[in-house]
């Protein structure tokens, strides 16, 4: 009996001792296969008028996703083509000036002015002389001299006018050359939308989510198709404080894919720490109290080794 009590004794204190030495064995730093996501989002609104894609499908830089159905482009660019013809017809007037039938009619007009003016002439030379004879009052005289001066400014005017639409204007043609710039520019903003009702891949992209379906009505910003770039695979890796000056920046490791057999080869590309909830509790398990912990991003040397691996994915980095 007193045989019995020592091995369950001895069998409790090497129990202990292997449990106390495996817990001091370190363990292989587990991390996460990461992909760069992309969202491929609308910039106009409007209906879904075709879907050419399926979730799943992998797709390549500048193929057609989808393609939007914006039916006020077709009268914005009525308007806009409708602009332009209006600005460059006046831009034509300020640049030849007058037209011959503006120009007779000035011309009509100063020949009933000059003709005004020359009986106003006479009435006031006539006026005159009586009213130095002392025949007529000199509210009477008053009167004949201003019809007279009127229509002294009246000729003087008309000559101005013609002299003014002989020519073009300098301003008037730079204002009229505005419209223009201003109407071509709305029409190329209607042309650029016009373009934006395709939508295409931004780059080589994994389809993980179509959320729109034909028929439904997208707007700007919303995003249309998610999914992962092609070629951006990267593993990342959470290291305790006590362990990182194991790895600096630039440094080659080597990463294990459980359950393939594939290593694949990489670099320590950037070391960021990460933000403490508290100074007195852990981030994570079996890790001391207190301790900082930080992010490593390794990219693969080849990336061609990482295709085919899923996001989220787990890895060990080899010690």
């Amino acid at each position: 009996m007193k045989h019995s009590y020592i091995n369950i004794i001895s069998l409790s204190i090497f129990a202990l001792v292997a449990c106390n030495t495996k817990q001091q064995t370190p363990s292989t730093p587990e991390g996460k296969v990461k992909l760069e996501s992309i969202s491929v989002t609308s910039k106009i609104a409007g209906r879904i008028a075709k879907i050419a894609v399926q979730e799943g499908q992998l797709v390549h830089k500048g193929d057609t996703l989808a393609v939007i159905d914006v039916p006020e482009l077709d009268a914005k660019l009525e308007q806009a083509n409708g602009a332009i013809v209006s600005a460059e017809g006046q831009l034509d007037m300020a640049r030849r000036g007058a037209t011959g039938d503006q120009l007779a009619q000035l011309q009509s007009q100063l020949d009933a002015a000059l003709a005004q003016l020359d009986f106003a002439q006479q009435s006031y030379t006539r006026m005159e002389n009586m009213f130095k004879d002392s025949l007529v009052p000199a509210q009477k005289f008053d009167e004949v001299k201003s019809k007279y001066l009127a229509a002294q400014a009246q000729v003087a005017a008309i000559k101005a006018k013609q002299k003014e639409v002989a020519k073009a204007r300098p301003e008037v043609i730079n204002s009229a050359k505005g419209q223009v710039e201003r109407a071509l520019g709305a029409r190329n903003e209607v042309l650029q939308a016009a373009k934006e009702t395709v939508i295409t891949a931004p780059a080589d992209m994994l389809l993980e989510s179509v959320t729109l379906k034909e028929g439904e009505l997208a707007t700007p910003g919303y995003a249309l198709f998610t999914g992962y770039k092609q070629g951006e695979a990267y593993f990342r890796f959470t290291i305790g404080e006590k362990a990182i000056n194991n790895y600096p920046v630039g440094k080659e490791v080597k990463v294990t894919v459980p359950g393939t057999g594939k290593t694949i080869a990489a670099k320590i590309a950037m070391v960021k720490q990460l933000p403490r909830y508290a100074d007195n509790t852990s981030t994570a398990p079996n890790r001391e109290i207190g301790e900082a912990f930080y992010e490593l991003k390794m990219k693969p040397l080849q990336p061609d080794e990482a295709a085919g691996l899923y996001n989220n994915s787990t890895v060990l980095l080899q010690q």
